[in-house]
């Protein structure tokens, strides 16, 4: 993924929440971030691990998980998380890890839903993470990086020019066998590894 951003060279890179809680190295996932990120916000996943949201809340593998992750986090990757916001701004552009409703859990995931969000938004360019689909919705036209589930199980992430306001979503194949072997590996949940191979 860091090297299909390198070859479009954007001038920043914005991280939109829950680093942690899914994969099998949460604290490298996290010293990364914390490196190569301009802004980074904290998710729903992310506040669970920390103890900061109720697991209950949360599917059975999604909970076990966090609590996996919870029990692996070293502590510079805890600081770090433990300094985020869900939501912020850069560049005129407002920043959401969910929307500008409820940053930590609403799904935009339908034009009812992103209008009513929008309303809520003092920017007229908002980028949300959590729903895990790259899509777009205008009043004017924008996705993420991130673990897809729209049925491509390509990594997925979002080129925005800010001065053309145009946004460009980007598809990027990774080793997926090795990632769902280390899940496998941690003994994880098998159905957090399964869905990798089919983007859902």
């Amino acid at each position: 993924m860091l090297r299909s951003i390198a070859r479009d060279a954007p001038d920043e890179i914005w991280c939109l929440g829950d680093l942690v809680g899914y994969g099998p190295r949460p604290n490298r996932c996290c010293a990364v971030v914390a490196e190569r990120a301009d802004v980074c916000l904290i998710g729903n996943h992310d506040l669970a691990v920390l103890g900061r949201l109720d697991v209950a809340a949360f599917s059975y593998d999604a909970a076990e998980s966090a609590r996996w992750t919870a029990e692996v986090l070293e502590p510079e990757a805890r600081t770090f998380l433990e300094s985020l916001e869900p939501s912020g701004e850069r560049e005129g552009v407002g920043l959401f890890h969910a929307s500008p409703r409820d940053p930590v859990w609403e799904y935009v995931l339908s034009p009812p839903v992103a209008f009513a969000s929008l309303a809520e938004a003092p920017q007229d360019l908002v980028l949300v993470g959590h729903s895990h689909v790259a899509l777009a919705f205008g009043l004017s036209d924008p996705g993420s990086v991130g673990q897809p589930r729209d049925s491509d199980p390509r990594a997925a992430w979002l080129l925005l020019d800010l001065d053309a306001r145009r946004a460009s979503f980007r598809r990027e194949p990774y080793d997926v066998d090795r990632t769902q072997a280390e899940i496998r590996e941690r003994g994880l949940a098998e159905a957090l590894a399964a869905r990798l191979e089919h983007g859902v």
